[in-house]
């Protein structure tokens, strides 16, 4: 029972930040993303009825506890689906930097509820494994599809309405995306650690929820539009908004490094010179720009140019995450 799968990491345009359910990963917002396609996991997983144990290896080495308890905790619920407790063998490779900001857990649980359905021979549709890759990583629902994707928060208490739906697919706008990647390791406060602290300590916080469902309007109409100016200025906005509650949090911390304030200060000098960028951030100090094919040589040209800079990654919208191997 073995099965690989690759899935691509999203880019958020308006931002998951904060949950409502710890448990289930139920969000406090919407939010909407673009998949993108230089950014992706590759994992493929083995069941073994003879194993007592998961292993995880990651970028070829033996991940450590927290990482693995979480692949296991992941796979859990799809072995739940399938009613089997076996044991697995995972071995997962990422493109791009791993817990850096880039999302490699959206396309890493993406990935892994994808290869672990098909390993046990699961035959779920979008929305099923979207939910199973949800719990593994929030913005992995969004991952499981291609092109832009909304994450619905629903409102169930069970979770079974909170996931990703395609808003459209990779062929109806090239919007590009070029991730500037800064001299970085893991961050410092996770993901997780950093929506928990916001949540429950930012006195922010409830301003960038009063204002997630506008954002969230405005970036669907832009992409369905193919409006960029609309689609660039209000995924900006929204990205500043969520990073400007983790500096009111306590104790107060924050993603951005010199390098990123630098990135973000050339978009704005592109802009003001007549080339239409803007730039958005995850939880980490990568900043990734938004550009169109036409500009997109001068922009990546502009930001390799930046001496914080360490590599950039041109993606255009990315497929949905698939299967590419299975086995008995």
């Amino acid at each position: 029972m073995e099965a690989k799968a690759t899935a691509y990491s999203n880019i958020a345009l308006v931002k998951y930040w904060g949950k409502r359910d710890e448990k289930l990963i139920l969000p406090t917002n919407p939010s909407l993303s673009m998949t993108v396609d230089a950014i992706f996991t590759t994992t493929s997983v083995r069941f073994d009825e003879s194993l007592t144990a998961d292993t995880f290896t990651l970028d070829g080495e033996l991940a450590g506890a927290d990482a693995t308890r979480r692949v296991t905790a992941a796979l859990d619920h799809v072995r739940a689906v399938a009613g089997t407790r076996a044991a697995a063998v995972v071995d997962s490779v990422n493109s791009g930097p791993t817990a850096a900001g880039l999302a490699s857990s959206a396309s890493g649980f993406a990935a892994l509820a994808t290869a672990g359905a098909a390993a046990l021979g699961l035959e779920l549709d979008d929305t099923q494994l979207s939910i199973l890759a949800r719990r593994g990583s929030g913005s992995a629902s969004r991952s499981i599809h291609g092109g832009f994707v909304e994450w619905q928060m629903g409102v169930e208490a069970d979770g079974r309405d909170s996931h990703g739906i395609q808003v459209a697919d990779e062929h109806h706008w090239d919007v590009v995306m070029i991730a500037a990647c800064v001299d970085a390791g893991a961050k410092d406060v996770s993901s997780r650690d950093g929506m928990r602290r916001t949540v429950d300590t930012s006195p922010y916080y409830q301003g960038w929820l009063d204002t997630v469902e506008d954002d969230l309007a405005n970036v669907r109409r832009g992409i369905q539009e193919r409006d960029f100016e609309l689609l660039g200025t209000a995924a900006e906005s929204n990205a500043l908004k969520m990073h400007a509650t983790t500096l009111a949090a306590s104790p107060p911390f924050t993603y951005w490094l010199p390098a990123s304030l630098e990135i973000m200060q050339t978009v704005r000098e592109l802009r003001a010179s007549g080339t239409e960028a803007y730039f958005t951030m995850d939880a980490g100090p990568h900043v990734v720009v938004l550009c169109q094919p036409d500009d997109a040589a001068l922009v990546n040209a502009r930001l390799g140019e930046l001496a914080g800079v360490t590599q950039t990654f041109v993606s255009h919208p990315g497929p949905r995450a698939h299967v590419t191997r299975t086995a008995e």
